[in-house]
Protein backbone atom coordinates (compact mmCIF):
# COMPACT_ATOMS: atom_id res chain seq x y z
CA UNK A 1 0.00 0.00 0.00
CA UNK A 2 1.19 3.25 -0.89
CA UNK A 3 0.76 6.48 0.01
CA UNK A 4 0.30 7.60 -3.38
CA UNK A 5 0.53 6.26 -7.12
CA UNK A 6 1.65 9.27 -9.54
CA UNK A 7 0.81 8.24 -12.91
CA UNK A 8 3.19 9.93 -15.54
CA UNK A 9 7.26 10.70 -14.88
CA UNK A 10 6.90 14.55 -16.57
CA UNK A 11 7.86 17.47 -14.80
CA UNK A 12 4.17 17.71 -12.85
CA UNK A 13 4.40 14.18 -11.96
CA UNK A 14 7.90 14.43 -10.69
CA UNK A 15 7.24 17.89 -8.96
CA UNK A 16 4.01 15.88 -7.30
CA UNK A 17 7.03 12.73 -5.96
CA UNK A 18 9.29 15.35 -4.33
CA UNK A 19 6.32 17.20 -2.59
CA UNK A 20 5.36 13.97 -1.55
CA UNK A 21 8.64 12.86 -0.04
CA UNK A 22 9.31 15.90 1.21
CA UNK A 23 6.25 14.88 3.20
CA UNK A 24 7.34 11.35 3.97
CA UNK A 25 4.45 9.67 1.69
CA UNK A 26 5.70 6.53 -0.12
CA UNK A 27 5.18 7.04 -3.13
CA UNK A 28 5.17 5.28 -6.68
CA UNK A 29 5.46 6.89 -10.14
CA UNK A 30 4.56 4.91 -13.14
CA UNK A 31 5.54 5.80 -16.83
CA UNK A 32 4.79 4.18 -19.87
CA UNK A 33 7.99 5.54 -21.69
CA UNK A 34 10.43 7.74 -20.81
CA UNK A 35 10.56 10.54 -17.59
CA UNK A 36 11.11 13.85 -18.58
CA UNK A 37 7.79 14.47 -20.90
CA UNK A 38 7.64 17.00 -23.70
CA UNK A 39 10.42 19.28 -22.16
CA UNK A 40 13.30 16.46 -23.36
CA UNK A 41 12.34 17.76 -26.66
CA UNK A 42 13.43 21.75 -26.05
CA UNK A 43 16.64 22.62 -26.73
CA UNK A 44 16.88 25.36 -24.35
CA UNK A 45 14.86 26.32 -21.69
CA UNK A 46 14.44 30.03 -21.56
CA UNK A 47 11.19 31.18 -19.32
CA UNK A 48 11.99 28.68 -16.38
CA UNK A 49 12.81 30.96 -13.44
CA UNK A 50 16.61 30.58 -12.02
CA UNK A 51 17.42 27.53 -15.53
CA UNK A 52 17.54 29.99 -18.22
CA UNK A 53 19.91 28.53 -21.22
CA UNK A 54 19.52 24.71 -19.25
CA UNK A 55 17.78 22.31 -22.26
CA UNK A 56 15.18 20.18 -21.97
CA UNK A 57 17.06 17.06 -21.57
CA UNK A 58 19.25 18.34 -19.04
CA UNK A 59 16.05 19.74 -16.76
CA UNK A 60 14.43 16.19 -17.14
CA UNK A 61 17.50 14.27 -15.43
CA UNK A 62 18.13 16.72 -12.79
CA UNK A 63 13.92 16.27 -11.80
CA UNK A 64 14.22 12.85 -12.42
CA UNK A 65 17.54 12.64 -10.05
CA UNK A 66 15.92 14.75 -7.34
CA UNK A 67 13.00 12.62 -6.97
CA UNK A 68 15.03 9.30 -6.74
CA UNK A 69 17.61 10.55 -4.35
CA UNK A 70 14.62 11.73 -2.03
CA UNK A 71 13.33 8.46 -2.05
CA UNK A 72 10.73 7.78 -5.00
CA UNK A 73 9.90 4.17 -6.74
CA UNK A 74 9.61 4.88 -10.59
CA UNK A 75 8.41 2.00 -12.37
CA UNK A 76 8.12 1.97 -16.23
CA UNK A 77 4.42 0.46 -16.69
CA UNK A 78 1.57 2.09 -18.13
CA UNK A 79 -1.35 2.63 -16.21
CA UNK A 80 -4.32 1.40 -18.23
CA UNK A 81 -6.98 2.01 -15.60
CA UNK A 82 -7.78 2.63 -11.83
CA UNK A 83 -9.94 1.10 -9.52
CA UNK A 84 -11.54 3.16 -7.24
CA UNK A 85 -13.09 2.37 -4.00
CA UNK A 86 -14.42 4.64 -0.76
CA UNK A 87 -11.25 3.52 1.31
CA UNK A 88 -8.60 2.57 -1.53
CA UNK A 89 -7.55 2.98 -5.06
CA UNK A 90 -5.12 0.75 -7.23
CA UNK A 91 -3.82 1.66 -10.19
CA UNK A 92 -3.63 -1.37 -12.67
CA UNK A 93 -0.60 -1.89 -15.42
CA UNK A 94 0.20 -5.08 -17.48
CA UNK A 95 2.08 -6.12 -14.83
CA UNK A 96 0.35 -5.82 -11.95
CA UNK A 97 -1.92 -3.76 -9.75
CA UNK A 98 -0.87 -0.98 -7.13
CA UNK A 99 -3.28 -0.37 -4.00
CA UNK A 100 -2.55 3.34 -2.95
CA UNK A 101 -4.67 5.89 -0.58
CA UNK A 102 -4.28 8.62 -3.37
CA UNK A 103 -3.55 8.89 -6.73
CA UNK A 104 -2.81 11.84 -9.37
CA UNK A 105 -2.50 11.59 -12.97
CA UNK A 106 -0.43 13.71 -14.74
CA UNK A 107 0.11 12.02 -18.33
CA UNK A 108 0.60 14.72 -19.85
CA UNK A 109 -0.15 14.68 -23.86
CA UNK A 110 0.81 13.11 -27.38
CA UNK A 111 1.35 15.17 -30.69
CA UNK A 112 -1.58 15.89 -32.44
CA UNK A 113 -1.02 14.39 -36.25
CA UNK A 114 -2.21 16.52 -39.07
CA UNK A 115 -4.49 13.83 -40.36
CA UNK A 116 -3.45 13.58 -43.71
CA UNK A 117 -3.23 10.61 -46.32
CA UNK A 118 0.38 8.90 -46.02
CA UNK A 119 1.32 10.81 -42.92
CA UNK A 120 1.91 7.46 -40.62
CA UNK A 121 3.62 5.78 -43.08
CA UNK A 122 6.36 8.75 -43.81
CA UNK A 123 7.16 9.12 -40.14
CA UNK A 124 10.77 8.82 -39.87
CA UNK A 125 10.84 9.13 -43.52
CA UNK A 126 10.29 12.95 -43.67
CA UNK A 127 7.68 13.46 -41.32
CA UNK A 128 8.76 13.80 -37.48
CA UNK A 129 6.77 15.92 -34.46
CA UNK A 130 9.80 15.98 -32.55
CA UNK A 131 12.68 18.81 -33.99
CA UNK A 132 15.85 18.54 -31.86
CA UNK A 133 15.03 14.57 -32.34
CA UNK A 134 15.46 14.96 -35.86
CA UNK A 135 16.74 18.08 -36.78
CA UNK A 136 20.13 16.85 -37.58
CA UNK A 137 18.61 15.01 -40.09
CA UNK A 138 18.16 17.96 -42.33
CA UNK A 139 21.16 19.75 -42.42
CA UNK A 140 21.71 21.91 -45.05
CA UNK A 141 17.80 20.80 -46.91
CA UNK A 142 14.91 22.45 -47.03
CA UNK A 143 12.02 21.90 -44.07
CA UNK A 144 8.57 23.05 -43.40
CA UNK A 145 7.26 23.55 -39.68
CA UNK A 146 3.74 23.36 -39.08
CA UNK A 147 1.38 25.40 -35.80
CA UNK A 148 1.81 28.88 -34.19
CA UNK A 149 1.91 27.77 -30.23
CA UNK A 150 5.66 28.10 -28.65
CA UNK A 151 6.81 24.81 -29.56
CA UNK A 152 6.35 25.50 -33.20
CA UNK A 153 8.13 28.89 -32.97
CA UNK A 154 11.17 26.99 -30.90
CA UNK A 155 10.85 24.25 -33.98
CA UNK A 156 11.56 26.61 -36.64
CA UNK A 157 14.25 28.57 -34.57
CA UNK A 158 16.41 25.19 -33.37
CA UNK A 159 15.94 24.28 -37.08
CA UNK A 160 16.68 27.79 -38.68
CA UNK A 161 20.16 26.63 -37.44
CA UNK A 162 20.45 23.57 -39.15
CA UNK A 163 18.36 23.39 -42.25
CA UNK A 164 18.87 25.50 -45.18
CA UNK A 165 15.48 27.29 -45.13
CA UNK A 166 12.71 26.87 -42.59
CA UNK A 167 9.05 27.40 -44.10
CA UNK A 168 7.08 28.59 -41.09
CA UNK A 169 3.03 27.72 -42.05
CA UNK A 170 0.40 28.72 -39.48
CA UNK A 171 -3.46 28.61 -40.39
CA UNK A 172 -3.87 32.21 -38.90
CA UNK A 173 -2.08 35.71 -39.10
CA UNK A 174 -0.64 36.04 -35.88
CA UNK A 175 0.90 33.43 -33.52
CA UNK A 176 -0.44 31.75 -30.17
CA UNK A 177 3.22 31.42 -28.84
CA UNK A 178 5.82 34.08 -27.20
CA UNK A 179 6.15 37.45 -29.26
CA UNK A 180 10.08 37.11 -28.15
CA UNK A 181 10.73 34.19 -30.14
CA UNK A 182 8.61 35.26 -33.43
CA UNK A 183 10.55 38.85 -33.12
CA UNK A 184 13.76 35.83 -33.43
CA UNK A 185 12.36 34.49 -36.10
CA UNK A 186 12.09 37.31 -38.42
CA UNK A 187 15.53 38.39 -37.82
CA UNK A 188 16.11 34.99 -39.49
CA UNK A 189 16.85 35.63 -43.40
CA UNK A 190 16.15 31.18 -43.82
CA UNK A 191 12.59 31.57 -42.24
CA UNK A 192 9.96 32.14 -44.71
CA UNK A 193 6.43 32.66 -42.60
CA UNK A 194 3.39 31.25 -45.13
CA UNK A 195 0.64 32.25 -43.13
CA UNK A 196 -3.55 31.94 -43.29
CA UNK A 197 -2.55 28.25 -44.87
CA UNK A 198 -2.57 25.06 -44.16
CA UNK A 199 -1.04 21.65 -45.12
CA UNK A 200 -3.07 19.95 -47.11
CA UNK A 201 -1.10 16.96 -49.07
CA UNK A 202 2.00 15.11 -48.46
CA UNK A 203 3.78 14.43 -51.51
CA UNK A 204 6.69 11.36 -51.95
CA UNK A 205 7.90 8.44 -53.27
CA UNK A 206 9.87 6.31 -50.69
CA UNK A 207 10.51 9.89 -48.61
CA UNK A 208 8.96 13.41 -48.32
CA UNK A 209 9.54 15.18 -51.08
CA UNK A 210 7.02 18.24 -51.14
CA UNK A 211 4.09 19.35 -49.25
CA UNK A 212 0.78 21.04 -51.05
CA UNK A 213 -0.17 24.11 -48.68
CA UNK A 214 -3.82 25.65 -49.42
CA UNK A 215 -4.13 29.04 -48.46
CA UNK A 216 -7.87 30.17 -46.81
CA UNK A 217 -8.47 32.00 -50.32
CA UNK A 218 -8.53 28.69 -51.47
CA UNK A 219 -5.04 28.92 -53.80
CA UNK A 220 -2.57 26.22 -53.14
CA UNK A 221 1.13 25.75 -53.75
CA UNK A 222 3.47 22.94 -53.86
CA UNK A 223 6.70 23.35 -51.56
CA UNK A 224 9.53 21.08 -51.97
CA UNK A 225 10.79 20.27 -48.43
CA UNK A 226 12.80 17.29 -47.31
CA UNK A 227 11.34 17.17 -43.75
CA UNK A 228 7.79 18.40 -42.52
CA UNK A 229 7.60 19.26 -38.19
CA UNK A 230 4.31 18.95 -37.44
CA UNK A 231 3.75 21.24 -34.16
CA UNK A 232 -0.12 21.56 -33.79
CA UNK A 233 -0.99 20.95 -30.10
CA UNK A 234 -1.22 17.83 -28.18
CA UNK A 235 -3.79 15.21 -27.30
CA UNK A 236 -4.48 14.10 -23.41
CA UNK A 237 -3.66 10.97 -22.51
CA UNK A 238 -6.97 10.40 -20.51
CA UNK A 239 -9.23 7.52 -22.02
CA UNK A 240 -7.63 5.51 -19.78
CA UNK A 241 -9.42 6.81 -16.96
CA UNK A 242 -12.66 8.12 -17.89
CA UNK A 243 -14.95 6.07 -16.06
CA UNK A 244 -13.37 7.25 -12.79
CA UNK A 245 -12.76 11.20 -13.59
CA UNK A 246 -14.53 13.43 -15.48
CA UNK A 247 -13.25 14.86 -18.69
CA UNK A 248 -13.95 17.49 -21.31
CA UNK A 249 -15.02 18.05 -24.79
CA UNK A 250 -11.66 17.65 -25.92
CA UNK A 251 -10.23 14.91 -23.14
CA UNK A 252 -8.62 17.15 -20.81
CA UNK A 253 -9.28 16.23 -17.09
CA UNK A 254 -11.90 18.60 -15.73
CA UNK A 255 -9.84 20.21 -12.63
CA UNK A 256 -9.47 23.73 -10.99
CA UNK A 257 -6.64 25.59 -9.71
CA UNK A 258 -6.45 22.81 -6.43
CA UNK A 259 -6.02 20.04 -9.25
CA UNK A 260 -9.02 17.97 -7.92
CA UNK A 261 -10.75 16.12 -10.00
CA UNK A 262 -14.42 15.32 -9.54
CA UNK A 263 -12.98 11.36 -7.91
CA UNK A 264 -12.52 12.16 -4.09
CA UNK A 265 -8.53 10.96 -3.34
CA UNK A 266 -7.82 11.30 -7.39
CA UNK A 267 -5.78 14.14 -8.23
CA UNK A 268 -4.76 15.68 -11.65
CA UNK A 269 -1.74 17.92 -12.47
CA UNK A 270 0.15 19.16 -15.52
CA UNK A 271 -0.62 19.54 -19.54
CA UNK A 272 -3.87 16.92 -19.42
CA UNK A 273 -5.67 18.90 -17.14
CA UNK A 274 -8.31 21.67 -17.76
CA UNK A 275 -6.44 25.10 -17.87
CA UNK A 276 -5.27 28.28 -20.20
CA UNK A 277 -1.51 27.58 -19.81
CA UNK A 278 0.46 24.95 -20.23
CA UNK A 279 4.24 25.55 -19.77
CA UNK A 280 7.00 24.18 -17.84
CA UNK A 281 6.38 26.41 -14.93
CA UNK A 282 2.51 25.66 -14.55
CA UNK A 283 3.59 21.48 -14.63
CA UNK A 284 5.64 22.55 -11.49
CA UNK A 285 3.36 24.39 -10.07
CA UNK A 286 0.13 21.83 -10.84
CA UNK A 287 2.58 18.89 -9.55
CA UNK A 288 3.44 20.69 -6.34
CA UNK A 289 -0.34 21.84 -5.83
CA UNK A 290 -1.11 17.89 -6.12
CA UNK A 291 0.63 16.61 -3.67
CA UNK A 292 -0.09 19.14 -0.86
CA UNK A 293 -4.27 18.66 -1.64
CA UNK A 294 -2.84 14.56 -2.04
CA UNK A 295 -1.43 14.54 1.68
CA UNK A 296 -4.14 16.36 3.22
CA UNK A 297 -6.54 14.11 1.73
CA UNK A 298 -4.54 11.15 3.18
CA UNK A 299 -4.18 13.03 7.04
CA UNK A 300 -8.37 13.86 6.86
Amino acid sequence: MYDIVIIGAGPAGLTAAIHARRAEKSVLVLEASSYGGQIINTPVIENYPAAADISGFDFAQSIYNQAVKLGAEIKFEKAIRIENTEYDKSVVTPKGSYKCKAVIIATGSLNRKLGLDNEDNLAGRGVSYCATCDGAFYKNKPVAVVGGGNTALEDALYLADIAQTVYLIHRRDTFRGEEATVSKLKQRDNVKFILNSTVTKLNAEKRLKSIEVTSTDGSTQTIEVNGLFTAIGRIPENQSFADVVSLDKDGYIIADETCKTNAKGIFTAGDNRTKSVRQLVTAASDGAIAATEAIKYIAE
